[in-house]
């Protein structure tokens, strides 16, 4: 276990060998959990959790439902296609 000080500032050094393993590099920004005992530092993510309710009303269809067997040949198409391309 490695150990580093609070400076004055607030400032804590980050060991060496520790943020090698995780590939941090200078101005990389990290979140900063509190916990009840402890504080877990963890990269930010680029972007705010979602889930699929949260974007799903973006994905608005106009037009005729389509069928499942339609569906099914749309997909068989693309997988198609895709296979011709390699």
């Amino acid at each position: 276990m490695e150990t580093t000080r609070l400076s004055t500032k607030g400032q804590v050094i980050i060991p060496r060998s520790i943020r090698a393993a995780h590939n941090w590099n200078p101005g990389m920004e990290l979140e900063v959990i509190d916990t009840d005992d402890s504080i877990i530092l963890r990269p930010k993510r680029p972007f705010t959790e979602t889930s699929i309710d949260d974007v799903a009303g973006c994905l608005k269809y106009k037009g005729k439902a389509k069928s499942i067997e339609e569906m099914d040949m749309a997909i068989m198409k693309g997988v198609k296609q895709s296979d011709d391309s390699c």
